[in-house]
């Protein structure tokens, strides 16, 4: 068997939090896959080598709970393998996983462009009088894409209401990100999101997903149900911005997704002993509160995501 040591310590990088966001852990776990596939001796037999690598995608799998874009590129790799086993050599290991890895990460670059694209026209167009308020949770670099876009087409009248999402407060990320790019923020803690959407006139609500689950609901950061249901409350417009690749198919199977929980001292480093604290990572959000999926085969209730998936990728089936 192929030492993990080095696998264990890159896979850390992924559960500690050091790498965020669902694509950039997705695009990680294949790139570590593809290092450590190289590392695998010459000497090994194919079913040897086969068993080391799904002891790899084991380990990568363990890393978070709630990943399907990173299971599925896995899932991608292996499979591919497993249509050309008896033909394989190592040699021609490697080149199917770095062919896999290559392909895997078109596929994210693809779909962020063609969101970005489809959600950029939720933006008024140039020349309208009335700022455009849109609101977020979180960071989600497929969102971003979406305000990046927007203000690429030359729709500038808009600014982003975006939470600082505790306990790690990934929406600084966010925050840093639209600066960077000239687009006005206003930055609010995550219990303020009714007082917001009431008093800022938010037009639009647009998260980003870590899962899409097939009875239409999608797992996203603690919070994110909150911020739907106001938006349900006060009739604003709730959209969801995510790649198909986050798809779980295994919940078409009645398998439940996970929601991870993470370390409590993200949220009390010195606590009081005996103290419980609690730190879920994601909640779900049901599709009766989304008003639609974008996506990059386009709008769509989001109950329709297996079949847009299978469509799509039927090779990550």
């Amino acid at each position: 068997m192929v030492n993990l040591e080095q696998l264990l310590k890159d896979s850390e990088r992924i559960k500690s939090l050091e790498i965020q966001g669902a694509t950039n852990v997705a695009i990680s776990a294949i790139n570590f896959m593809c290092e450590y596939a190289n590392r695998i001796s010459e000497n090994l037999t194919i079913d040897k080598i086969f068993k080391a690598l799904y002891k790899a995608r084991e380990v990568l799998f363990d890393t978070r709970d709630t990943e399907p874009a990173m299971r599925n590129g896995l899932n991608y790799i292996m499979n591919q393998l497993e249509k050309q086993k008896k033909e394989l050599t190592k040699k021609r290991i490697f080149e199917i996983i770095t062919h896999c890895r290559d392909e895997y990460k078109n596929m994210v670059k693809n779909s962020k462009e063609k969101i970005a694209q489809i959600g950029a026209r939720r933006f008024p167009d140039p020349g309208s009088n009335k700022q455009f308020v849109v609101m977020t949770h979180c960071h989600s670099s497929v969102v971003n894409g979406i305000f990046l876009e927007a203000r690429k087409q030359g729709k500038n009248n808009f600014k982003v209401i975006a939470t600082e999402t505790q306990p790690v407060l990934q929406g600084r990320k966010t925050v840093k990100k639209l600066l960077k790019n000239d687009i006005e923020v206003i930055h609010i803690v995550d219990s303020a999101m009714r007082w917001a959407v009431n008093n800022l006139d938010v037009d639009l609500i647009i998260i980003g997903a870590d899962s899409l689950t097939s009875e239409g609901t999608i797992i996203n950061k603690i919070g994110s149900r909150l911020l739907a249901l106001v938006a349900h409350e006060e009739h604003v417009p709730f959209y969801v911005a995510s790649p198909l690749l986050k798809y779980n198919p295994q919940t078409s199977f009645g398998i439940l997704e996970k929601i991870e929980m993470r370390d409590p001292k993200e949220i009390w480093k010195e606590a009081p002993p005996n103290l419980q604290i609690l730190n879920p990572a994601f909640e779900t959000v049901s599709r009766r509160y989304i008003d639609g999926l974008i996506s990059e085969a386009g709008i769509f209730a989001p109950s329709h995501v297996h079949t847009y998936f299978t469509k799509l990728y039927p090779d990550l089936i």
